[in-house]
């Protein structure tokens, strides 16, 4: 039986520097998310300089995306 390959990075966005960051890259989606955590709540996040921070899989699809002043907008919140 082979093991699943860590598939999951995590990108910070900065629209005031035009710039972006690959914080990690074919990591286990457990430690993406604690970069994603990080990102979105360090002072960069509450200053608005990280405008954006996403997590995608494998197939380079988001699974996770945070926005500045909107909070988590993916995936949506369940309304039910």
């Amino acid at each position: 039986m082979s093991e699943l390959r860590p598939e999951y990075s995590v990108w910070a966005f900065s629209d005031k520097l035009s710039a972006r960051l690959c914080e990690c890259d074919h990591v286990t989606f457990e430690e993406a998310l604690h970069w994603f955590k990080h990102h979105t709540t360090n002072v960069t996040a509450n200053t608005g300089m990280t405008s954006r921070v996403i997590i995608t899989d494998g197939g380079d699809m988001i699974v996770a995306e945070w926005k500045h002043g909107q909070g988590i907008t993916w995936p949506p919140e369940d309304k039910s």
